[in-house]
């Protein structure tokens, strides 16, 4: 309980920085407020309305930077930045966009209710000055007014009254900070439901991390330790076969010639394993790794990769099995006779496109093949898109960001 108390009556530098500083800020903000609600409700009902609406949120949601900035360094409450606003195609999808804004509307609601907390705030902060005229005002009623002034009750509640005030100066003062720490954390950081969708986002980001990590870690411990004592135990079964004669029992022969096939076996299926958990061509990125990828389809494939640099591991990983994915279904279903794949970057997203002159008809509904791949590419945030008609030809086209 002590400590509470201390924290009341320990105000910070910055605090009181705030309440000064930000008051300038506060006045500007709330006249833009007022004239922003002003202007469209006066709008309302002409033609212009929207846009000037439209463009007064737009305008109160950057206004939000610098006010996140002076809570932030003054009052050490670090609001997160809000997502950027839709910016969808076509002035009129603008305009509903921006009067759906939610953090626009947020942001004007602030600067609103920022202006009387400002107020407030300064005059929490002049509050000592008043202090020093109660407590001296025994001493200036009697130099103000002449003749003698008998004392009253008046001379000594003055003084009281300015000593309790003078104490309750730093306890205001926090109150009146800790309530603009609230305003902006509620009002200027993302939505709680944006904020969800970060969280999520960032959990997955690091799930999809950790998991192509422990891949990677399990596919180098297979390559290096299981993989490598299969072939020194392939090699000891060839010693072994080599030390038999022409008078051992065939049965024995027969024996290890049998755990010799069964061995290679393993090792083959191990490798497809380990090749299925983190492609190894993918070492030296996707520039290296799909000429060779290209080289093993069936049908001639013409190679187009433009990529200034690698993406995330995660979002290479999933193109590079796109690629397979796509190339392969050419090879076994589409009697192509010619193909071409190309990789490109735009705007921080890739574009994988194949194309092929098949015989058409591929599609990624439910019970295709092609669904899955849809599937793997929703959850880092890709689409997937196909053209092709009957008798073909057939185009499908993957579009992921370069960063999750």
């Amino acid at each position: 309980m002590s400590g509470r108390v201390r924290r009341w009556w320990a105000v910070r530098p910055g605090e009181v920085g705030f309440l000064v500083v930000g008051l300038p800020a506060a006045v500007l903000g709330g006249a833009y407020a007022l004239a922003a609600l002003y202007a469209g409700v006066l709008l309302s009902l002409t033609v212009v309305g929207l846009p000037v609406t439209a463009l007064a949120l737009a305008g109160a949601r950057r206004l939000g930077a610098p006010q996140r900035w002076l809570t932030g360094r003054l009052l050490g409450e670090n609001v997160p930045a809000p997502g950027p606003a839709a910016r969808p195609n076509g002035a009129v999808a603008r305009i509903g966009a921006a009067l759906a804004d939610t953090v626009a509307w947020r942001t004007l609601g602030y600067l609103l209710l920022r202006l009387p907390l400002g107020v407030l705030g300064l005059a929490v902060v002049l509050l000592p000055l008043g202090c020093g005229w109660l407590l001296g005002f025994p001493l200036w009623l009697r130099l103000l007014e002449d003749g003698p002034h008998p004392a009253t009750l008046l001379d000594v509640a003055a003084p009281l009254l300015g000593l309790v005030l003078f104490a309750l100066t730093p306890p205001l003062i926090r109150l009146a900070a800790d309530a603009n720490r609230y305003l902006a954390r509620h009002l200027l950081g993302p939505a709680r439901a944006q904020q969800r969708v970060e969280d999520l986002e960032a959990a997955r980001h690091t799930l999809l991390t950790t998991g192509a990590e422990r891949l990677r870690r399990l596919e180098r411990d297979l390559h290096d330790g299981t993989q490598a004592r299969l072939v020194a135990l392939a090699i000891t079964l060839s010693l072994a076969d080599d030390t038999l004669t022409d008078r051992t029992d065939p049965r024995l022969r027969t024996l290890l010639d049998r755990a010799r096939a069964q061995t290679d076996d393993t090792i083959a299926e191990l490798r497809t394993l380990t090749r299925g958990l983190r492609p190894t061509g993918l070492d030296g990125g996707l520039a290296e790794a799909l000429p060779a990828l290209a080289a093993g389809c069936a049908v001639p494939v013409a190679l187009g990769v433009d990529l200034p640099e690698r993406p995330d591991e995660v979002i290479e990983q999933t193109l590079w099995y796109c690629a397979a994915e796509l190339l392969t279904n050419i090879s076994k279903h589409s009697a192509a006779s010619a193909a071409r794949l190309t990789v490109t970057t735009a705007a921080a997203r890739i574009r994988l496109t194949v194309h092929d002159d098949g015989r058409g008809g591929a599609s990624a509904a439910p019970g295709h093949g092609l669904h899955g791949l849809a599937e793997r590419l929703a959850a880092v945030d890709g689409t997937l898109r196909i053209s092709s008609p009957p008798g073909g030809p057939t185009v499908v086209t993957a579009e992921l960001p370069c960063r999750l």
